[in-house]
């Protein structure tokens, strides 16, 4: 068979087989469209607070250099400050963790 007869008697499989493959590419572009909405959704609360944090992005940087300062002259205070405050994250978790049990 010559390669002229051949094509013409694959010709409907091959319009067969690209049309299903333009379909599975539609399908893929609707997918990563709707995963694209549900992670700017997931991720709106994120970059609100992010967006405000660059809003006062100076008081930020004022009162991370205010504690920078006060922590290198008083190193024993600012060591007490994150033992709290560690010691108060682990009992937010732990009471959190005991929340969820009960519910």
């Amino acid at each position: 068979m010559t390669r002229r007869a051949s094509d013409r008697s694959n010709g409907l499989s091959r319009e067969q087989r690209k049309a299903e493959l333009i379909a599975a590419i539609e399908q893929q572009r609707i997918d990563i469209l709707v995963a694209g909405e549900r992670w700017r959704h997931t991720s709106a609360s994120l970059d609100g607070g992010w967006q405000q944090l660059k809003r006062y992005r100076g008081l930020v940087y004022l009162a991370g250099g205010a504690l920078l300062v006060g922590g290198a002259r008083h190193p024993s205070s600012l060591i007490r400050v994150a033992k709290r405050l560690v010691a108060g994250g682990l009992l937010l978790d732990r009471a959190r963790r005991i929340l969820q049990q009960l519910s």
